[in-house]
């Protein structure tokens, strides 16, 4: 069953249309990765599917219900978290209180305490740091606090942008572990990724993005196969 339907969805930058009539779906409980040169769009689909900027033509779906014209926060409430490209922690706020952040649309406070003790164990890095201020968190863990304070929106569907850029290799790893472990536990993801072999390790299915139009989709394994692909995105 789709939890997302993306259905011929464009969007323009100004006279420029960035995003050009694309259709995909991702179903309850997968891991789909949208792959693709820097400047094909996934960004701006992630963002156009949060909320952050105006579709101008198509309809995205979200558990049936269409959600083209919804704003970004009635979104969380409804079970869609954004993991945005480039961190974007509280700099200034300490790790729990970023965490908190996560949780404004919650009014279970018992519900609250029961996730912060769910990320804490996924995440024990921010436990040891969580009166620490966030903006002197190394930029794996401020990853890792990214990702924790969506995951306290208790969210159904999780999109995440990039979640390896500018990262070490051991956090890498350590991050798309993480990713897996989330799903597994139950949360649909929808993610971009730079790094295509990570991305295709670890997800069900994949579209491939070229300016703004898909060009190529399957099953994650296959598409890792497929010498296109390895020749544009896999090779070392």
């Amino acid at each position: 069953m789709a939890i997302l339907e993306v259905h011929d969805l464009s969007v323009y930058y100004g006279v420029i249309q960035a995003i050009k009539g694309i259709s995909f779906e991702v179903n309850q409980g997968e891991i789909i990765a949208l792959i693709g040169a820097n400047g094909a769009g996934k960004t701006t689909i992630l963002q156009t599917i949060t909320g952050l900027i105006p579709a101008k033509g198509g309809k995205i779906f979200y558990e049936g219900t269409d959600i083209t014209r919804t704003p970004g926060h009635k979104l969380v409430s409804m079970g869609i978290a954004h993991v945005p490209e480039g961190r974007r922690v509280f700099a200034q706020l300490t790790v729990l209180q970023n965490l908190k952040l996560g949780a404004f649309t919650r009014k279970d406070k018992d519900g609250i305490e029961d996730t912060l003790k769910r990320v804490y164990a996924r995440f024990p890095r921010l436990k040891e740091r969580q009166n620490q201020v966030a903006g002197t968190l190394s930029g794996g863990e401020q990853q890792m606090l990214a990702m924790g304070r969506a995951l306290m929106s208790h969210p159904r569907l999780i999109v995440m942008d990039e979640p390896s850029m500018g990262l070490s290799p051991i956090y890498v790893n350590e991050i798309f572990d993480i990713i897996g472990k989330i799903n597994r536990d139950g949360t649909t993801v929808l993610l971009v990724e730079q790094n295509a072999k990570k991305a295709l390790a670890i997800a069900n299915r994949a579209y491939v993005l070229e300016t703004g139009k898909i060009v190529l989709s399957g099953d994650a394994k296959d598409l890792m196969n497929n010498d296109s692909v390895k020749k544009a995105y896999l090779s070392e």
